[in-house]
Parts: structure tokens; sequence; C-alpha cells
């Protein structure tokens, strides 16, 4: 059997239902399971492979978010989509690394559309290409001791203050020192990077996750872990939460 196999958990019996018949009607989808609790799901998770599995958050016991920080900790965990009528909850999906959120009631298109963004991803070659809306066009000029390169934009995770020069770390491994203020660059880039402490800016598209322990928050981009400030937390969060509101639309 072909397509994804998904495994739908929702306490609320006619939300499941409907859940279920619209997985079933998909293409995209070679097998369906469903649980009635958070623990169920577990379970069936711990006996079974599922490529996908939607997950309502509010549910007595174990709950939506909690289940997917359990699903984390798997060696090859699954792809999670929360459904929910709850859009305040966008952040929190965000931070355990959700890869949709859809609002209740569900309907066929924007279900096909996140189930068709994990099977890219599940498919997708480790060095994926630049993700749509990042400005690909636009290159910075680097000095590299006696040569100058043209270095793209997009290609730049992440940048680090370093004096009267900022280093451009870029997704690939290299940096490259620029003598160019870290103010300059976080005003001129704003619409794809964000000041996430004094000394960093990075971009908002390779962030995969934010992590607050007590007092102390970081953010994650792939393996490299930076710190986030105090003052620069909440438009941090703002610029989040934007990014997985635009991902309902």
């Amino acid at each position: 059997m072909t397509g994804l196999a998904i495994l739908a958990v929702d306490d609320e019996g006619p939300a499941l239902d409907e859940l279920s018949y619209l997985l079933e009607r998909s293409p995209l989808v070679g097998r369906v399971a469903v649980a009635s609790s958070a623990t169920e799901g577990l379970r069936r998770l711990r006996d079974e492979a599922f490529d996908v599995v939607l997950l309502d958050i509010r549910m007595p016991g174990l709950d939506g978010l909690e289940l997917a920080h359990v699903l984390n900790r798997f060696a090859t965990p699954p792809a999670v989509v929360f459904v929910t009528a709850h859009e305040n909850h966008a952040l929190e999906a965000f931070e355990v690394g959700a890869a949709g959120y859809l609002l209740k009631p569900v309907d066929a298109e924007h279900l096909e559309q996140v189930l068709r963004r994990v099977e890219r991803r599940a498919h997708a070659p480790a060095d994926p290409s630049p993700e749509a809306g990042r400005p690909a066009g636009e290159v910075i000029a680097v000095d590299a001791g006696s040569r100058t390169l043209l270095v793209p934009r997009a290609g730049v995770q992440w940048v680090e203050s370093a004096g009267d020069y900022v280093r451009l770390h870029l997704r690939d491994g290299a940096s490259y020192l620029l003598r160019t203020p870290m103010a300059t660059l976080e005003e001129e880039w704003s619409d794809s990077f964000v000041r996430v402490h004094r000394s960093y800016l990075v971009s908002v598209s390779d962030i995969t996750e934010l992590r607050t322990d007590g007092a102390h928050s970081s953010v994650h981009l792939g393996d490299q872990e930076l710190p986030v400030s105090r003052r620069h937390v909440h438009e941090l969060r703002e610029r989040l939460v934007r990014r997985v509101r635009r991902s309902l639309e």
C-alpha cells in the first residue's frame, strides 16, 4: 500500500469521524488509524509506524502538546499536525516542531495542503533549496583574501557581530566577514531576518525551535543554538506566530 500512514487522535468522536472520513478520501493517504485519547495514541505509536500524527490539543489527561514532546524523543518521530479549535496555541505548536496547524472545522483543501507539505518534506534532499519568499536574487560582496566573492543572501543562516564587522554564517558551513554595522543589516534585512541578541541576527525561516528554560531562551537553526536576550524574546515570538499563521492561509 502506498501513501502516508496517518494516526488521528481526538477525544471528540464526531470530530474524529469527520477527520477520518476526509483522510480516507485523500489520494495522498494510504492508511488511517484513530485513537480517542493521547494515551491510546501513544500505545499505537509504540506498536506501529506512522508517517503523520494528527493531534487535537485539548484532551483530558495527556494533551496533544505533551504527546508531541514525547514523540520528539522517538528515534524516528512522525510528523505532527495539530488539529484544534483554538488558534492561540500556534506558537506552542511551532516550538515542538509541528509540521502543520489546522483549525476546526477542517476542510479538505487545507488538509490536502498540509499533507502535501509533509510529503514534500519527507522526500526533500538533506540540503534543500531556498524557501519561497527568500530574496534569492540578492548577493553580498565579501572579501576573501585576495578575492571578492558574491555571496547570495538566501544562503545566509545567521549573522554574528564582530566589532566593526559582521560575520555571515552560511547554510553550507562557510563564513565571511563583511564591513557593515549589524544595525544596518538588521534594518535592511528585516523582511526575513530577526534580531535575537545584540550579537546575533538570524534567518526567521531557518529557525527550527525556540526553547525557554527558566529565564534563559535560545533558538535552534538546525544544529546551531544561539542565545535569545530577554529584550528580543517578545519580537521573536511575534515573528514566529506570524510565520505559523501564514502557513494556515
